[in-house]
């Protein structure tokens, strides 16, 4: 009785942790925020989360996230730090939004996608690539 107990709890224990769990966006500003602020922290795993899974959103996702591991931890940290400055929220339909902003450590400025898609707020990165530079 006791191994089944232990073998329970133990398999409770794991279950319980073996993965994070976020919540659905609210709306749109809210995936935005929720994706910017992930990748500030170099949280790519809840960033991810908040991202339209295509192939090109993937890849773009992946040079990220091997951007951010290749900085130092100064300025790492200086990301971690940083406060979201939205600049523009622009609503062009009842599924799509424009989130324009720049972050507090960086002024560069970046304008992701947000659409919904079943019901579900997602970014969409491809507009980075429209982006002129």
């Amino acid at each position: 009785m006791k191994t089944l107990v232990v073998c329970g709890s133990l398999f409770f224990l794991i279950a319980c942790h073996a993965g994070k769990t976020f919540d659905k966006a609210e709306d749109a500003q809210d995936a935005g925020r929720q994706f910017i602020r992930a990748s500030l922290d170099g949280d790519y795993e809840k960033a991810r989360f908040y991202l339209l899974s295509d192939s090109v959103n993937l890849l773009l996702i992946s040079k990220w996230q091997q951007g951010f591991d290749k900085m130092d931890r100064d300025t790492r940290q200086q990301y971690r730090e940083a406060n979201i400055l939205p600049v523009n929220i622009h609503a062009i339909n009842d599924s799509v939004t424009t989130y324009t902003y720049s972050n507090s450590f960086r002024k560069d400025t970046t304008t992701v996608k947000i659409v919904r898609i079943n019901g579900e707020w997602l970014v969409d990165l491809k507009e980075i690539l429209n982006q002129k530079h």
